[in-house]
């Protein structure tokens, strides 16, 4: 997917219960979750399945510590808002790879 969707973005807005559940249940800090989104090789598509009622995203890019996440989003005005963020599993990252 173009990454268009970034085009207005500025910066990151952070739901409590969301940021404490990625954190606690998949090891997956709030600074690691921004960092993907920086990478240059990040996989970016509509999560079709689950965009009712606001479009939601999937991203699947590296953190600077080389860790491969799977980030459930969706953008709010000028903001991103992490829904969800685990690591990749095999499945998702032979498909990464792949396209990579």
């Amino acid at each position: 997917m173009n990454s268009k969707i970034f085009e207005k973005i500025v910066g990151f807005e952070w739901d409590e219960g969301n940021k404490i559940k990625n954190l606690t249940k998949h090891k997956v800090s709030q600074d690691e979750c921004e960092e993907t989104f920086f990478d240059p090789s990040r996989e970016v598509q509509k999560d079709l399945l689950h965009s009712i009622g606001e479009e939601r995203y999937i991203l699947l890019g590296y953190t600077k510590y080389k860790r491969l996440l799977y980030i459930v989003f969706t953008i709010r005005n000028t903001k991103i808002r992490v829904i969800s963020a685990r690591d990749i599993n095999k499945k998702e990252r032979k498909l990464y790879e792949e396209k990579n």
